[in-house]
């Protein structure tokens, strides 16, 4: 009666209550459910009358018209959840089971979930760890030639998050051979995107995408964190550091050892929770976790929640900026994407946390405003009033380098691209007729997080590395 995708489903069952299946189609699943006694009752909801008429029929045709409930219901919105103990939901995109299961009236807390996504299985699992649903098992079925994938779910509070390569790998048994052959599968897909992306320029996305297929078969390695500390002290150097700053291993891991990285610009209390849900080893900054010293530490800091949680903390906050490959150097990089720039780029100032570049055309004032936002994904910025409009020469500083726009200046730039200007330096630059764009300091500097984590991957493959989701500007705009 069943084909195999539906009866992996039909196995899952918990049988210990009324079952309720979405989108039943020929209502199949439930009439293998009456008859073989694995229920008792059964509601058979869809979307739409065809589907349910040839629901109707099938119930008739086994006479269980009495323990059958057809019910006309976009998703669950219809379906009464008293004594529910399981939910199906088969046949239907990733996303759109989200959805219906977003759109649910009644609690879900006690039912158990069995889900069979067609595509976007990524989504699903991800949405269900996000939402406290812990994914008790999940099976790989072949039926000829297609495979499909049945993910069996439970309500329990304190679940860890998903990073995005565990919820596209999934939760096979090892002992699953489908399940094997799909990951394969989608290692194979993962080189194709990556080969595409490579193709189109975007190195960063390639690099990542090629990494987790890399890793897909099995699964993530740990290596050193003194590993990963070097490797991050030789490719941007420690020791370029300004003196009044505080890069380096500023908290210690509890384990030698890690598999899977989290990055973030700053280490707030909410990266550290994610970092915690995610289980992650190991938290690389921008910002120094610790920059002032501290005479106590409070427990509603995110030091206090490192320490109490063994997560390690790399920070790497002025080396990056210097550092070829840093900071300026992925906005210098940005830029040329969007203008033709001179090859021959000058430091700003003697330390090197700023560039200067020269345009091989001039560009206005507006037209490279436009450009900046789109870089740096802003919906506004800020401008000096009274600057020059055309534009040849360009100093950057990423982060909070206003300071440095009457150096600037006496170099000959027309313009300096920074965040985070203060009150005087607007006035001052009108006053001397100097254009300062303000693009603000998280977005100036967040965009290197896609170059660390390439550069970390390169190295690195068999590491679970993940930009985190909490890493955004600290500021609502009204």
């Amino acid at each position: 009666m069943l084909d195999n995708r539906l009866k992996m489903c039909a196995d899952m069952i918990s049988g210990k209550g009324i079952v309720c299946d979405v989108g039943t189609d020929h209502a199949l699943l439930a009439a293998h459910l009456i008859t073989t006694g694995k229920c008792e009752k059964v509601i058979a909801s869809d979307i739409n009358e065809g589907p349910l008429e040839s629901a109707r029929k099938t119930v008739e045709k086994y006479g269980i018209s009495e323990k059958v409930e057809l019910v006309l219901s976009d998703g669950l919105k219809n379906v009464n959840g008293e004594g529910v103990s399981d939910i199906v939901i088969a046949g239907m995109g990733g996303e759109t089971i989200v959805k219906i299961l977003n759109e649910c009236q009644f609690d879900l807390n006690e039912i158990r979930l069995i889900l069979q996504p067609m595509t976007k299985a990524e989504i699903l699992r991800k949405w269900l760890a996000d939402y406290g649903y812990k994914i008790v098992s999940e099976n790989g079925v072949s039926e000829g030639e297609k495979l499909y994938t049945v993910i069996t779910a439970s309500a329990m509070p304190g679940c860890e998050s998903l990073t995005e390569f565990e919820a596209l790998r999934g939760f096979y048994s090892d002992d699953d051979e489908v399940g094997k052959i799909i990951r394969q599968k989608e290692a194979e897909r993962l080189l194709k995107v990556s080969k595409s992306l490579k193709k189109a320029g975007k190195e960063n996305d390639a690099v990542h995408y090629a990494a987790m297929a890399s890793r897909m078969v099995d699964g993530s390695k740990s290596v050193r964190i003194s590993d990963v500390y070097s490797f991050l002290d030789e490719k941007y150097p420690l020791s370029l550091q300004e003196s009044w700053d505080n890069s380096g291993y500023i908290v210690e891991s509890d384990s030698e050892k890690c598999s899977k990285i989290l990055l973030t610009l700053d280490i707030t209390n909410d990266s550290v929770d994610e970092a915690i849900y995610k289980k992650a080893d190991l938290a690389i900054s921008h910002h120094p976790v610790i920059f002032n010293p501290l005479k106590k530490i409070q427990v509603d800091t995110p030091v206090y929640k490192l320490v109490r949680s063994g997560i390690g903390a790399i920070c790497m906050h002025t080396n990056l900026d210097i550092a070829e490959g840093g900071t300026n150097t992925v906005i210098v990089r940005k830029i040329a994407e969007k203008l033709d720039i001179s090859p021959n780029i000058e430091s700003l100032d003697e330390s090197g946390l700023g560039c200067i570049i020269e345009l091989d055309n001039v560009v206005d004032c507006d037209c490279l405003a436009s450009i900046l936002k789109e870089i740096f994904n802003i919906d506004r910025i800020k401008m000096s009033m009274y600057g020059e409009f055309i534009l040849s020469k360009i100093a950057i500083c990423s982060g909070s380098g206003g300071s440095l726009w009457k150096l600037a200046k006496a170099k000959g730039c027309d313009a300096l691209i920074t965040g985070d200007v203060k009150h005087d330096i607007w006035i001052d630059a009108n006053n001397s007729k100097f254009t300062v764009i303000d693009c603000g300091h998280f977005h100036t500097e967040n965009i290197v997080l896609w170059e660390l984590r390439r550069a970390l991957e390169e190295k690195f493959p068999m590491l679970d590395i993940e930009i985190a989701e909490s890493t955004t500007d600290p500021c609502e705009y009204f």
